[in-house]
């Protein structure tokens, strides 16, 4: 049985790995730190979670791997020295996700801990899954990232223009804040778009695509789930059947005949998409793509436990084989 340490427990990535690993048969949470609750009983902060796990303020013993789910910035600052040690780490935070000068440009801070960058894997399975399976630390994608970039996988070189993505994501996306914003009057029978002069996963996904592209991203009234609905012009005509047949070797992505819905995935690892041609308005090869995502599981968690299967060599699927919440 794998050990394994949650950095930043309390917060909701930290949360979901609870429950997520509770089911799975090779790995056992053996240590948790939260920032502000150290010292206190996970069953007394979290009696969903029914676990008797002291938090701590830091890892003190041995474990075989270390999520982090700490902000940008502070994951590379606390994980710096269990990287040093070469214990197996996923950080869930956009710390490792980019290269040096994109970053610092992007989230317009020096980072902690440069020279770390290139050890780093980008974790998203879909795309860098041998990649994956023999490296010690993976930057975890974020979750507009992973909702964006999975639909548009098979077009990596293959000519496309014009991409808009719109995104919309429920609030838990936006962390255990205290924000006016995320209050329970201003979100319910509400919607809408942020960060209009740029969504700092905008970069990631052109970084994973080479692609130019927009990304509007919208606060919808739900908790949990990104539903994204992308257009783009083709060069040439798209074989919808051999779109699907691309996916057929990724567990997780679902290639649907019709639109999915957020509920189909909540609480699941799954990416449903559906791919749609569009009539001749704009040129003759439009395409429309709706993909969906929980995005605390594939967004977040999930993945990283896809992540961590991987890097043991375990099943791909083992301990996120669990049926939606519906509804």
């Amino acid at each position: 049985m794998k050990k394994i340490g949650i950095i930043n427990v309390t917060s909701y990535s930290g949360l979901e790995l609870l429950r997520l690993i509770k089911n799975h048969p090779e790995v056992s949470v053996t240590q948790v730190t939260g920032r502000s609750l150290a010292g206190k009983n996970l069953n007394e902060v979290f009696p969903s979670i029914n676990n008797n796990l002291i938090i701590q303020d830091e890892i003190k013993e041995s474990v075989d791997l270390i999520f982090s789910c700490l902000p940008h910035k502070a994951s590379a600052e606390v994980i710096g020295k269990y990287i040093n040690n070469g214990v197996k780490t996923i950080d869930l935070s956009a710390d490792f996700r980019l290269p040096l000068e994109l970053y610092e440009s992007t989230y317009e801070s020096k980072h902690p801990y440069p020279s770390l960058i290139s050890e780093f894997t980008y974790g998203l399975p879909e795309l860098n899954r041998e990649q994956i399976k023999s490296s010690q630390f993976i930057s975890n994608p974020g979750c507009f990232p992973t909702c964006g970039t999975i639909p548009l996988l098979p077009f990596i070189g293959k000519g496309i223009e014009n991409i808009i993505i719109d995104a919309k994501t429920g609030i838990s996306g936006a962390g255990r804040s205290n924000k006016i914003e995320h209050n329970f009057s201003e979100i319910s029978d509400n919607f809408s778009a942020y960060s209009l002069n740029g969504h700092r996963h905008e970069p990631e996904i052109e970084n994973n695509l080479n692609f130019k592209l927009h990304l509007t991203t919208h606060l919808a009234p739900m908790i949990r789930g990104i539903f994204s609905t992308i257009y783009f012009q083709s060069k040439s005509e798209i074989n919808i059947e051999k779109y699907s047949d691309y996916f057929l070797s990724h567990p997780f992505v679902n290639i649907l005949d019709k639109s999915p819905n957020v509920k189909d995935v909540r609480g699941t690892n799954n990416c449903n998409i559906y791919i749609q041609k569009l009539n001749n308005k704009f040129g003759s090869n439009s395409y429309r793509l709706v993909s969906v995502i929980d995005n605390l599981t594939k967004g977040a968690s999930g993945q990283a436990i896809q992540n961590m299967n991987l890097m043991f060599d375990f099943e791909e699927t083992l301990g996120l084989n669990n049926m939606a919440l519906y509804p």
